[in-house]
């Protein structure tokens, strides 16, 4: 294909890419406008967590089926389910066909993030190209986590909060038909079988173990008898799903990709990189507006997320030069130091401080492996690989983020909690007020409410449970340090070598 063709298809794949990256973080700044118009405010994480689950339960069942039937075919699939569910969402007359068409939404999304690497892989033979083409790609994420609160705001206050979701129909449309038109690729002559019993447990235990993980806790004991049933479902469900992928003909997850430890070391990374990420997500807006007083979270996740994109990037580049295993085991370093300064954040930080520590979290610790692993695990497998091993990357970052943000949430609500009781009789209150005044958000939503003296020692005992909760994301930097050096010592260059010389036999 000319140049000018491949621009006009790596275009399209950034404008489906960015569509779907965006949706979450528009959506999150629309949530008192849905609440307000359609109800359901005991519902609304399930508008996320649909999406999320349905994401990732999807993403190598369609890494897999882009192998056996194309990755153009699949993409296609992907941005058609994708704009269906967006539309569907932007008709919805109540909140339970809202978290539906989410669901919808994030099945085609599943398919978007893995194939476009793969496609990037296909299109560029020169390893340096595809390096830094990666490296742009996954920046993509650090733009739409910037500019999605915004446009949200904007869209929900001036069209409503529909156009959230009909924003996405027009960018989807034209990446569908720059791509049905533009790109070409070649068709299998061998009609592939599929693993329908592998996909249909690979799915069960995927959800069993996301929704254990994400109601643990909380909506449920972790001892309960949903929580304990989830996680059995899960253990069983994977060891059905292991033995039926021993014996199928064209496994959904080909079980000897994970006799290479480039891409045990680089999974494990990446679980990593989730739960770092993820826990950062979700407390230090809690920290930035209930602890150091902020109006809002915009001053530290604007910096944290450019940070991110610009990491993405400067390391998309520097793989050329150094070997996977050297950046990943940097970028961990980086989260071990970054996270022990976040377990060790003053209440009275100052603006400046913060902002150097999102820096480093975005530029040293998270944004590096958004480009490094994809290209580490892409060019250590063969090619007809290449499509379920940018999915697994996807994956287990997905998998870490929810891990991560779940034992960081255990730790803040019980170190705070027992703060609270310890605490309730010299700051005079009351036996009943403790469970309402443990709950973290009260102090973000409600904070005008609260007595001052009360307010200050709330501020306190949660700026100090959250320090407690980052020493998760300590544990999960040093066992990402260990992964990089299990993952041994291969170079992009050598690897892509390796892997044209395979193709071309």
């Amino acid at each position: 294909m000319s140049k000018r063709t491949n621009g006009f298809i790596l275009l399209a794949m950034a404008l489906g890419l960015l569509m779907a990256s965006l949706d979450n973080t528009i959506t999150s700044a629309a949530v008192s406008h849905i609440i307000k118009d359609i109800g359901g405010f005991d519902k609304m994480s399930w508008v996320f967590t649909a999406y999320m689950l349905a994401a990732t339960s999807t993403m190598l069942v369609f890494g897999k089926m882009s192998d056996l039937f194309g990755r153009k075919r699949f993409y296609l699939i992907g941005i058609a389910i994708f704009l269906l569910g967006s539309a569907l969402c932007g008709l919805a007359q109540n909140i339970d066909q809202l978290i539906w068409f989410r669901a919808l939404q994030g099945i085609g999304s599943g398919a978007l993030f893995p194939i476009s690497f793969t496609i990037i892989y296909t299109m560029f033979a020169d390893p340096k190209q595809a390096a830094k083409l990666s490296g742009v790609f996954a920046g993509i994420f650090g733009i739409s986590s910037v500019a999605g609160p915004q446009i949200g705001t904007l869209l929900s206050d001036y069209w409503g909060w529909r156009w959230c979701f009909y924003v996405n129909v027009p960018l989807g449309a034209l990446s569908f038909l720059v791509l049905l038109i533009a790109l070409k690729e070649s068709r299998s002559d061998r009609k592939p079988k599929i693993d329908y019993l592998g996909t249909f447990l690979l799915i069960v235990s995927t959800i069993s173990l996301m929704l254990a993980l994400e109601w643990g806790g909380k909506s449920y004991p972790w001892a309960s008898w949903q929580i304990i049933g989830l996680f059995a479902t899960a253990v069983i469900g994977t060891i059905l799903f292991v033995l039926t992928e021993l014996k199928a003909e064209e496994p959904i997850l080909p079980l000897q990709l994970f006799r290479n430890r480039m891409i045990v070391g680089t999974s494990i990374a990446c679980l990593c990189q989730g739960a770092i990420m993820f826990s950062a997500i979700t407390y230090l807006p809690m920290f930035s507006v209930a602890v150091l007083g902020n109006t809002n979270s915009n001053g530290l996740l604007t910096p944290m997320m450019f940070s991110l994109m610009v990491g993405a990037v400067v390391f998309g580049g520097l793989q050329t030069r150094f070997s996977f295993r050297s950046l990943i085991i940097v970028s961990m370093l980086m989260g071990i130091v970054v996270t022990f300064l976040l377990s060790r954040v003053a209440h009275d930080a100052s603006t400046v401080y913060m902002i150097s520590l999102m820096v480093m979290l975005g530029f040293g610790a998270v944004g590096p492996l958004m480009s490094v692993a994809q290209n580490a695990v892409a060019y250590s497998v063969d090619p007809r690989y290449i499509g379920i091993s940018s999915s697994i990357v996807g994956f287990w970052r997905n998998i870490g983020g929810i891990l991560g943000a779940t034992l960081t949430a255990t730790i803040v609500n019980n170190q705070l909690a027992q703060m609270i009781r310890d605490g309730s009789e010299a700051h005079h209150i009351p036996a009943d007020k403790i469970d309402t005044l443990a709950n973290p958000e009260l102090l973000v939503r409600a904070a005008a409410s609260i007595p001052q003296e009360i307010r200050e020692f709330l501020r306190d005992s949660l700026g100090t449970a959250i320090n407690h909760g980052f020493m998760i994301a300590i544990i999960f930097a040093v066992i990402g340090v260990l992964a990089g050096i299990l993952s041994g010592p291969g170079r992009f260059d050598k690897m892509k070598q390796r892997a044209g010389a395979k193709e071309a036999a």
